[in-house]
């Protein structure tokens, strides 16, 4: 199961020929991707497992699952805006039943991620989802 807007992504990614090529992709989503303002940058909000500063906060806005969120990095801000493509507008519920891993596998980041890139996506996708969870 995945948005509109990731199955999007998938099809760019599909039309793109090499990685190079995708991750400057997943930089340049990065970059459009909205800044956090400084004030949400705190210890409440920040992700612990990443090797990069990063931050989600995550919100319910008329029952649909969104969060805003940002990186000191800026292919890790792109991750985070594929993130954000896989889930944001979802209920709660929705958010919990995606398998996050195979939709990444589906567009090969898993395959092209470094193991400590890897596990700063795997804890943004955990602090995702206890927020849906606490939120269903």
């Amino acid at each position: 199961m995945a948005t509109e807007a990731f199955d999007d992504l998938a099809d760019t990614f599909d039309f793109l020929d090499d990685w190079e090529d995708r991750y400057r992709h997943v930089i340049e989503i990065g970059k459009a991707f909205p800044p956090l303002p400084e004030a949400l940058k705190v210890p409440a909000t920040k992700v612990e497992g990443c090797a990069s500063q990063v931050w989600i906060v995550p919100r319910i806005d008329a029952g649909a699952f969104d969060f805003a969120g940002e990186s000191d990095a800026m292919i890790v801000r792109g991750l985070i805006a594929v993130l954000h493509a896989l889930y944001a507008g979802l209920t709660p519920d929705e958010v919990l039943k995606v398998d996050a891993q195979a939709e990444l596998t589906r567009i090969g980041l898993s395959d092209h991620l470094s193991a400590q890139r890897s596990n700063g996506v795997r804890a943004m996708i955990e602090r995702i989802r206890a927020f849906a969870a606490g939120n269903a």
